[in-house]
This record gives C-alpha cells, sequence and structure tokens, in this order.
C-alpha cells in the first residue's frame, strides 16, 4: 500500500510516477474518500471530548442535583450521538483502505519509460545463445517427449495444464528442485517449506488482491487461495510482527508448487512446458532496511544469474520498463533462457523490489536502534528458480543426435547420470 501521507502532500508526485507505470488510477476519487474519512474522523473526535468534558462535569457536581441529573442527559445524548458516529466512520474508513488498495506501488526513478514489452531494456546477455545447436528442436516435438511428460493423462484427472512427469520427466524435475534449494542455501538463505493455500488477508498483503482476483484458485466455502507463488506465505511469515533492526537483512527461500489460473496466451508460448497452471518453484524472499533495499535486489539478481550460469544456459536480463511492471513492483529484473529449439527467449525469473508497499499492508516492521520506534521494513522477492522453462531450454539446448538430452556436470550429482532419456 502507498503511503497515504504521499498521496496527500503530493499527487502530482504520484500521478507522474503511476503514468510511468501506464496504469489509470482515479486519484481524486481516491483523494475525495480520504477526505471525507478524515473530516468524519474530526467530527467524531470533537464529540469524543465533548463527551469526556461533560463526564468530567457531572463528576464535580453533587448526585442527584438538578445540574448533575442535567449533565447525565446531556452525556448521554452526546454518547449517543458517538456511537451513531463511530459506525458511520468505521464504514468511512473502510472505504478508504480499500480505494487505497487500488493505487498502486510507484516506479523507481531508474525505471526505463516505455509502455509495452518492447521498450524493456537487455541489462546484460550471457552465453553464446547464437551456437550452432544442430539437433535442438521444440521440446514438445522431441521423439518420446510424451512418454515422460504425459499432459494428455494430466487433462484427463485435472485439467490442460495440469501433466504428469513420468520417469526421467519426475526425476529432472525431483533433481532441479534440489539443486536450487541447496545453491540457494548455500547462499545464505534459510530454507522454509511453506504451507500452498493462504488466507485472504495474506493474498492482500502481498497485493494478489484485489489486484489479481479471478486469477487464483479458490477454495469454497473456507475462501483459502492455492499460492501463484511462495512469495505469498513467505512474505507473510512476518505479518503484524517487530523484527530487531539487528536481524537484518533475513533471507528465506522456499520449494513449493505454484498455480496460477490465467495461462495466458495461445499459440507457441503455451505449448508444452512454457505455460502451465500448476509447476514447481523455488522462490526468494529478502526482509531488509530501506536504506539497502536496491543494493540488495542487484543481489538477489545475482543470485538467481549464479545458477542459471552453474546450468550453462545462455540468458539475458532484461531491466523492465514502467509499463511492464507489476502493480507492486518499484523495480524489476527478468531473466530469460535462450531456448534453442523454439528460438525464442523463455523468462524463468522475475526478480523485484516493493520496497515498504507491501509491508505496509502486511504491518511488517522492524524496531530502529536510534529512535526506538518501529518502522516498515523493504520486501524484495525473486525466482531462483521456476522449473518447467529452465527445463524446457535443457532440453531443447542440450538434445543429442542420439535423441538423449545430455545433464550439466553441476546437476548430474542430483539427476545421478548424465543423459535424460525419453524410452
Amino acid at each position: 500500500m502507498l503511503d497515504p501521507k504521499l498521496l496527500r502532500e503530493s499527487p502530482d508526485i504520484v500521478r507522474a510516477a503511476i503514468a510511468k507505470k501506464h496504469l489509470n488510477v482515479d486519484l481524486d476519487a481516491v483523494l475525495a474518500i480520504d477526505a471525507a474519512w478524515r473530516t468524519q474522523l474530526q467530527e467524531v473526535e470533537a464529540l469524543r471530548a465533548k463527551q469526556k468534558a461533560a463526564n468530567t462535569a457531572m463528576a464535580a457536581l453533587p448526585k442527584g442535583t438538578p445540574e448533575f441529573m442535567a449533565k447525565v442527559g446531556e452525556m448521554k445524548a452526546v454518547s449517543g450521538q458517538v456511537k451513531e458516529r463511530e459506525v458511520q466512520l468505521k464504514e468511512a474508513e473502510e472505504k478508504f483502505r480499500d480505494a487505497m488498495l487500488t493505487v498502486p506501488n510507484l516506479a523507481h526513478a531508474s525505471v526505463p519509460e516505455g509502455p509495452t514489452p518492447e521498450q524493456n531494456v537487455v541489462f546484460s546477455l550471457h552465453g553464446a545463445h547464437d551456437a550452432p545447436r544442430p539437433h535442438a528442436i521444440p521440446h514438445w516435438e522431441i521423439p518420446g517427449f510424451d512418454k515422460i511428460f504425459d499432459f494428455a493423462r494430466g487433462a484427463k484427472v485435472t485439467g490442460a495444464g495440469f501433466p504428469f512427469y513420468v520417469a526421467d520427466g519426475a526425476r529432472i524435475v525431483r533433481a532441479l528442485i534440489q539443486f536450487f534449494l541447496d545453491e540457494n542455501v548455500k547462499a545464505g538463505y534459510t530454507e522454509v517449506n511453506p504451507p500452498i493455500l493462504v488466507n485472504a488477508a495474506s493474498a492482500t498483503a502481498t497485493s494478489q488482491l484485489p489486484d489479481k482476483e479471478g486469477q487464483m484458485y479458490e477454495t469454497v466455502p473456507d475462501r483459502l487461495f492455492a499460492i501463484p507463488t511462495a512469495e505469498v506465505p513467505l512474505t507473510n511469515f512476518f505479518r503484524d510482527e517487530i523484527v530487531e533492526e539487528a536481524a537484518l537483512p533475513i533471507y528465506r527461500c522456499a520449494y513449493t508448487p505454484c498455480f496460477r489460473r490465467e495461462a495466458g496466451s495461445y499459440g507457441k508460448d503455451v505449448r508444452g512446458l512454457n505455460r502451465l497452471h500448476q509447476f514447481d518453484k523455488v522462490e526468494l524472499v529478502k526482509w531488509v532496511h530501506p536504506t539497502m533495499s536496491y543494493i540488495e535486489l542487484d543481489k538477489l539478481r545475482e543470485d538467481s544469474e549464479r545458477i542459471l550460469r552453474k546450468l550453462d544456459l545462455p540468458y539475458r536480463v532484461l531491466l523492465m520498463c514502467g509499463g511492464d511492471l507489476g502493480f507492486s513492483q518499484s523495480k524489476k529484473y527478468d531473466l530469460e533462457v535462450w531456448s534453442a529449439g523454439q528460438k525464442r527467449w523463455l523468462e524463468v525469473s522475475s526478480c523485484s523490489n516493493f520496497e515498504a508497499f507491501q509491508a505496509r499492508r502486511a504491518h511488517i516492521r522492524y524496531r530502529a536502534k536510534d529512535t526506538g520506534k518501529p518502522e516498515l521494513v523493504h520486501t524484495l522477492n525473486g525466482s531462483a528458480l521456476a522449473v518447467p522453462r529452465v527445463l524446457a531450454a535443457l532440453l531443447e539446448n542440450n538434445l543429442e543426435a542420439d535423441g538423449r538430452v545430455r545433464i550439466p556436470a553441476a546437476l548430474v550429482p542430483y539427476f545421478g547420470k548424465e543423459h535424460l532419456s525419453f524410452a
């Protein structure tokens, strides 16, 4: 959530920063709701003061006197007014909070201008993505692909986008997950095994609600949400808590299955492993001191990149333009691997800084050493990494003449052999 004080005092700055994201937000309506709430708050506080004064005056009078009984009547009347106006005030406050939830986070000054993904900036490029790979074909066309990545039976059991992984297909997914976790623990992240269902308060804290309502799988009647990413339960680990400043930064990582109702566009973008409704991912989350959050963002990106280098996958880093930033992000890098068979880049990680946006919604604070007062932390997250597209790139880039797939040396101890077979 954006700082209401910033919106009240500098609405033009907020308008300009939102315009950089190319989002339409009726700030005038939000400001009007805020003004109405604050006016009611002042009126209720004036009535409370009048009630207190009447009570004080009544206490100073002899009981049973006409003056005392007059004050009793006055206090009862004011008390009734206070109760009535407090109900209205609560409704106004809830309306104001709902309005603030529609205001996106502001783009950082270093975010490039641009309305569409075409304006994203190539921040860095790694590996020989244009090296000859004579055997590369789209992974779903590899002979035997459907034997170990069974989409047909997954569709029968659940629906499209829920594949079965069989034999070496299951083995390579397990190997990648374990490899990702071990690499992140080595980098200083504490492993967590979180819930994969969260309540509405948790989804609201990380901005999935109300921004992505309808895109998540929801249970009935409990109204629990299947997580789209481990970011949601991990970030909420410290919801409504205050940590000590000396504990910052805090690093956590988690493997979870992820569930997303919206599977995206059509055609090659969603073929095979490119885009699924259920997929596996290892997520990184940081809670950091506000003065360090952009340094920590660079470190987060480097942690994800390190794993791609160990897998010997060509990749590039994009600095996302304003129009391609999410609702809650201040700045974001995407990591994309080269898919030699499809001859295109596939996103495998987004590394984002939310500054205090999520922390304000979730009431996650640290106690400042110099003042002893609670202050909002900054939160960051990134994938390290999402399994399906990493796997798609491995299958395509490392496909050999005999139809087997060479396993990168760093992954061999986890997979247990040097080649994946479709037999």
